[in-house]
C-alpha cells in the first residue's frame, strides 16, 4: 500500500480542508481569519490558524458552537453569514461548515470570522459623504450655458418639425446636425453625447450625419 492509502478517512479530510483554508485565507486576507478545527478533539480543536485576528492559536480548544456540532449530528452543516464579536468587542460575520466522515459524524470544520468595523466605518462614512439636503425650492443644474443652448437647439428643432426627437428621419437629423455645425455648437466637450442621447442615436452614427 501507498502513503496516501494508508491514510486514514479522518487525516485525509484534514488534508483537504487545508488546503481550503489557506486557499480562503490569502483570498480574503488580512480582514478575513480562516480557522480548520479537528473536531474530533474538542479541547485542543484548532489545528489551523490563517489571518489572526482572534487571538486564539493552534491547539486551542472548540467554541461552544464546535462542541454544540459535535454533540448532534444533526447540527446544520453551513450556518452562514451570523453575528459575532472578537475579544476586543470589535464586530464579526462568521461563517461555519461542517464536514463530516463517511458515517455522518462530523469530524472536522472551517470557520471563516470577518472583521466588520473596519468596513463598517467606510460604508457609515461613505453614507455621510454622499448624503445631500432637500431643500424646498431649490434645485440647479450645473452645466456650461453654451451646452444648454445645445440641447435647446435641438429640442425647438424637433418642435419646429412637429416631432419627437427620436422620430426625426434621416434628413431631418442632417439638417439638424448641419445647423448645429454652423453654430459651432458641436465643438463643445460632450455635445455628441448629448445629441446622440437626446435623438436616441449612437456617437457613430452622430458623427456619419456630420460627415
Amino acid at each position: 500500500m501507498d502513503k496516501m492509502s494508508k491514510l486514514s478517512e479522518h487525516d485525509l479530510v484534514l488534508r483537504e480542508a487545508g488546503k481550503i483554508v489557506e486557499a480562503l485565507a490569502e483570498t480574503f486576507a488580512p480582514m478575513c481569519e480562516v480557522v480548520l478545527h479537528d473536531l474530533t478533539r474538542p479541547s485542543s480543536s484548532i489545528v489551523m490558524i490563517e489571518n489572526n485576528i482572534s487571538g486564539r492559536s493552534v491547539g486551542d480548544p472548540a467554541t461552544e458552537l464546535g462542541i454544540a456540532r459535535i454533540a448532534d449530528p444533526d447540527f446544520p452543516d453551513k450556518l452562514v453569514n451570523y453575528a459575532n464579536t472578537l475579544g476586543d468587542g470589535k464586530p464579526v460575520k462568521s461563517t461555519s461548515i461542517g464536514l463530516k466522515d463517511s458515517e455522518g459524524k462530523y469530524i472536522a470544520a472551517i470557520c471563516l470570522n470577518l472583521d466588520t468595523s473596519y468596513l463598517n466605518s467606510m460604508a457609515s462614512y461613505l453614507k455621510n459623504l454622499t448624503a445631500v439636503s432637500h431643500i424646498d425650492g431649490v434645485s440647479e443644474k450645473l452645466s456650461s450655458p453654451r451646452m444648454e443652448s445645445l440641447e435647446d437647439f435641438v429640442t425647438n428643432f424637433a418642435v419646429s418639425k412637429n416631432k419627437d426627437l427620436k422620430a426625426l428621419n434621416s434628413g431631418e437629423k442632417r439638417e439638424l446636425l448641419s445647423a448645429l455645425k454652423e453654430r459651432d455648437l458641436l465643438s463643445l466637450k460632450g455635445s455628441v453625447d448629448v445629441v446622440a442621447r437626446l435623438l436616441g442615436s449612437s456617437r457613430s452614427s452622430i458623427y456619419y450625419y456630420v460627415k
